[in-house]
C-alpha cells in the first residue's frame, strides 16, 4: 500500500517533469527553425534575431587532407543572407538529438544544402544554444561540410 501510495505521488511530478523538458525541446527546435527560415527568405534580420550575444561560427574543413577549424564571422553570415542572391539557400535539417540541462542546450542536426533545387553540400550542426531573457538563442555553431555519404 505504501508503494502504491508513493507511486500515486510521484507520477505527476514526473509527467510535469516530461512536459516541460517537452515544452523546452521545442522552444529550442523553433529557434534553430527560425534561423533557417530566415536564410530561406533571405532575412538577415530574422537570423539575427536567433543569435546570442557573442555568437561563435566554425566550420571544420578538409584543405589537402589536413583537417582544420575555420572561423566564421556571424556578421558576414548575416550580411551575405541579407544580400540578393538568385537561388534560395536551402539548409533540409533533421533533429538528432537535443539536449538540455538548465539554460543550455545541445542540439545535433544532419543536414543537406541545396542553392535553389541543386545539391551543394552535406554534413552535421552542432548548435549551443543558451535561454536568455528573450528565450532560447544560438550561441554557437559548428559544422561539417562534404558533398557525399550524407546521414
Amino acid at each position: 500500500m505504501k508503494y502504491l501510495l508513493l507511486s500515486a505521488l510521484l507520477l505527476p511530478a514526473t509527467y510535469a517533469t516530461a512536459q516541460t523538458a517537452s515544452v523546452e525541446t521545442e522552444a529550442v527546435k523553433k529557434t534553430i527553425q527560425t534561423f533557417f527560415e530566415g536564410m530561406r527568405k533571405g532575412d538577415s534580420t530574422l537570423v539575427r534575431s536567433t543569435f546570442a550575444p557573442g555568437a561563435v561560427f566554425h566550420t571544420i574543413a578538409n584543405r589537402n587532407g589536413t583537417t582544420q577549424l575555420m572561423p566564421e564571422n556571424p556578421s558576414d553570415f548575416v550580411k551575405a543572407v541579407g544580400k540578393p542572391h538568385k537561388e534560395v539557400w536551402d539548409e533540409r535539417i533533421t533533429f538528432d538529438k537535443v539536449l538540455i540541462d538548465a539554460n543550455l542546450a545541445s542540439v545535433w542536426t544532419p543536414y543537406e544544402f541545396y542553392l535553389g533545387s541543386t545539391f551543394s553540400h552535406c554534413g552535421y550542426n552542432s548548435f549551443q544554444l543558451v535561454k536568455l531573457a528573450g528565450g532560447w538563442k544560438i550561441a554557437h555553431v559548428i559544422d561539417t561540410r562534404r558533398k557525399e555519404k550524407c546521414k
